[in-house]
């Protein structure tokens, strides 16, 4: 990945919009990959039981959270 906007990063973007956590995969943040994948999850998951169901709000803050975190990525320089 070169720069924010890059090619790389729509992609990565796009992955993340689908699965919290991929486009940091796929940019090789590994640990950033599982902490959104695993925020995520938690979160829709806890919201699925139906009793809390307001939990929706803070997976869906974290997804998005995800999305835009891949898309600004510039790298290590």
């Amino acid at each position: 990945m070169s720069n924010q906007g890059s090619g790389g990063n729509v992609l990565a973007a796009i992955c993340s919009f689908f699965i919290a956590g991929l486009g940091q995969l796929v940019q090789g943040r590994i640990l950033a990959a599982i902490l959104f994948f695993l925020l995520t999850w938690v979160n829709y998951t806890l919201a699925a039981t139906g009793v809390l169901f307001f939990m929706a709000v803070p997976g869906l803050i974290f997804h998005l959270w995800a999305v835009i975190d891949a898309a600004r990525y510039k790298g290590r320089n």
